[in-house]
């Protein structure tokens, strides 16, 4: 059995554009990426399933005439575990724009934080990190926490030893 190029084409090009989707910052598009690259691995476990035969019932045909029923079990467990996690998604997302008027995900506090310390002094070096300059990834890094929230008392709380992070106390 020699599997058909066209759907094979159709994996690549759903996982490639999923891929590339996934690795935006806005949710609608991490959502649709996800979908994009759950629906290609689907396609490829079908692919991978063989031929098209009859219904996997015994004693409906002979063996070696009928369709493997694992593939198509597992593609609609797939299906479902994907429904899941888009609903999931979904309901972070219209949170994010409840509270910020976008769905944008944010930069993360704390990776600002050590970098900042670690850029100081504060914290070990690690042997991996050779290549990096903290000083333009800090500088670089967005701090989202100058804006006005629109809810007051939600969001990350800053303590007094974060002025590092801000260039202000709280």
């Amino acid at each position: 059995m020699t599997p058909n190029v066209t759907l094979a084409i159709v994996v690549g090009v759903l996982v490639g554009t999923g891929v590339y989707l996934l690795l935006e910052r806005s949710l609608s598009r991490v959502i649709i990426g996800v979908t994009l690259i759950s629906n290609g691995v689907n396609v490829l476990m079908l692919i991978a399933g063989g031929a098209a035969g009859g219904p996997p019932l015994i004693g409906s045909g002979p063996p070696e005439d009928m369709a493997d029923p694992l593939p198509q079990a597992m593609v609609l467990t797939a299906i479902v575990i994907n429904l899941g996690l888009t609903s999931f998604v979904l309901a972070m997302a219209y949170r994010s724009w409840q509270l910020h008027g976008h769905d944008e995900v944010q930069d993360d506090l704390e990776d600002r934080r050590i970098a900042r310390r670690a850029e100081r002094g504060a914290v070990d070096k690690r042997d991996d990190d050779v290549g990096t300059n903290l000083a333009i990834e800090a500088a670089e890094a967005r701090d989202e926490t100058e804006e006005v929230p629109l809810v007051t008392g939600h969001g990350p709380q800053l303590g007094a030893e974060d002025d590092d992070v801000t260039g202000r106390r709280s």
